[in-house]
């Protein structure tokens, strides 16, 4: 859970009512369970959610994905590491010197956790793949330590977290996993923990580290900061049943004095909606592959992004329409001749490109948070964000309307910063949050309705191929492709902060 006691006195001030409400009990089922939580943790009904279902028709071939490499995972038995139980998860802290070495900051481990089902529905990952959902799901959590000084500071922004994430098959009995199973008997009851010796975390991933999927989401508890790089990868781990029931009917997540105790199991989420987001994979073969897109490169959609802000949007609602729309859309614009000129920027100098990078967004242009195209470099902050919008409904009378006015605010920031890094289509509702700030020209609603007609007609294909044939392998329109609505239906995969016993 997010503790708001780690903030400054400064912050805690200005938080007084966040904070009160974020102290709220979640569960994973019953009155506090997860389609209770947006209530008192507004980001939980926000955009850019996690856990997702991975299909097939998100993915998007990265040819610049390296292999994740991890750094001092090989843990001595003299280190003792805190095992827990929070009431939610059982969780193990981790030392400060494993981290990610392979991302573009230093991301350092602070602590592992599982998901699972229970032993009459074995079935608990948070991430589904092409809707198989497995036994369990472990996430090791890992911080921004480059620009943020612990997880309390990086928790809320964009750029703050990284997530990898191991699926968990009943199978074969797994060494490494009952390093920490054999101890559960010592943390059956919420809040207890026990020191146990360190052990080979490395030897709980995968063999291979270099096939893995990747996706800009949220943590999957509260309060569900979309602040997570998520990296789930492609291979399975497996334990034995044996470990599986060990995990499923040894803890519970009330206290030890509770006179009914209440058992721990079935604690993962539901999958989200996917809001436009595109799944980067780091391998290009394999069943079901066949064909696969390979994601638009950063230099085209910057040049797209240069368009929308001060190019000829005639233009782009003529020949270039159909970059604006979700991967894969080429084909319903075949034989246009005529080359867009943003396309000529994939033969722009260096320098010029430079200077492309670094143009200025006018004030009146949107309410990006930053005043550079340069965006996917910057950080978004949720709480202050949170704060403000709560700030802005209060003063109109609104707070009832949280919820969507977050998502409503958030939603293109999240969504430009996620295209310009390659992970993301453009929404609708980004273009026209981008175009704002232009004078309402007959360019600018030609752009519009040309856009929205094309979305529409992209879709009825979609459903009627749906309804006739096997999906093809650019799949449907993403949910926020069109203008965002409250979305009611929750879906799977959590994520845990450390507890406020870690040391």
């Amino acid at each position: 859970m997010m503790r708001f006691q780690s903030f400054t006195p400064i912050v805690l001030l200005q938080l007084t009512f966040l904070a009160a409400v974020h102290g709220a009990k979640w569960t994973y089922t019953g009155p506090d369970g997860e389609e209770y939580w947006a209530k008192n943790y507004p980001y939980c009904g926000g955009a850019f959610q996690s856990p997702i279902n991975i299909k097939s028709d998100l993915l998007r071939f990265d040819p610049t994905l390296r292999p994740v490499e991890v750094q001092n995972y090989n843990l001595s038995p003299n280190e003792q590491l805190t095992l827990g139980n929070n009431g939610h998860s059982v969780q193990i802290s981790l030392p400060s010197k494993m981290h990610i070495s392979s991302l573009p900051h230093r991301y350092t481990a602070t602590q592992l956790h599982l998901h699972w089902g229970s032993s009459g529905r074995p079935v608990g990952s948070e991430h589904l793949v092409n809707s198989k959902q497995y036994a369990a799901e472990m996430h090791v959590v890992h911080f921004n330590s480059d620009k943020y000084a612990g997880m309390s500071m990086a928790v809320d922004k964009s750029d703050g977290l990284a997530v990898l994430g191991v699926l968990i098959e009943i199978g074969e009995f797994n060494p490494a996993f009952e390093q920490f199973l054999k101890f559960l008997n010592g943390i059956k009851y919420k809040d207890q923990k026990v020191k146990v010796p360190g052990f080979n975390i490395r030897a709980l991933l995968p063999a291979r580290l270099d096939e893995y999927y990747r996706y800009d989401g949220s943590l999957t508890t509260p309060p569900c900061y979309p602040s997570v790089l998520w990296t789930v990868f492609r291979n399975h781990v497996t334990i034995s049943h044996k470990q599986f029931l060990s995990l499923a009917t040894t803890l519970y997540s009330s206290h030890a004095q509770d006179s009914a105790p209440v058992p721990l199991n079935g604690n993962f989420r539901k999958p989200q909606p996917v809001d436009s987001r595109i799944v980067l994979v780091s391998f290009k073969e394999g069943r079901g592959l066949q064909g696969i897109l390979t994601v638009t490169s950063p230099l085209t959609r910057k040049g797209i992004i240069q368009q929308l802000l001060a190019g000829d949007l005639a233009d782009l609602a003529d020949e270039g329409l159909y970059q604006l729309l979700p991967s894969g859309s080429e084909k319903l614009h075949a034989g246009k001749k005529k080359e867009p000129k943003y396309q000529q920027s994939e033969t722009l100098s260096k320098s010029k490109q430079q200077m492309l990078n670094l143009y200025p967004l006018k004030k009146s242009q949107a309410t990006l948070p930053v005043g550079k195209l340069g965006l996917a470099e910057e950080a978004l902050c949720y709480v202050s964000t949170e704060q403000r919008v709560f700030h802005e409904l209060k003063q109109s009378h609104r707070e009832t309307q949280l919820v969507q006015a977050l998502r409503d605010s958030v939603f293109p920031d999240l969504n430009l910063k996620s295209y310009l890094d390659c992970k993301s289509d453009l929404a609708l509702s980004t273009i026209r949050h981008i175009l704002r700030g232009r004078p309402p020209t007959d360019e600018a609603l030609e752009l519009d309705r040309s856009l929205t007609k094309a979305l529409r007609n992209q879709k009825k294909i979609s459903m009627a191929t749906k309804q006739n044939v096997p999906v093809t392998k650019y799949g449907g329109l993403s949910p926020a492709t069109v203008p965002i609505t409250p979305h009611s239906q929750g879906y799977p995969h959590p994520w845990l902060l450390p507890m406020e016993w870690e040391d």
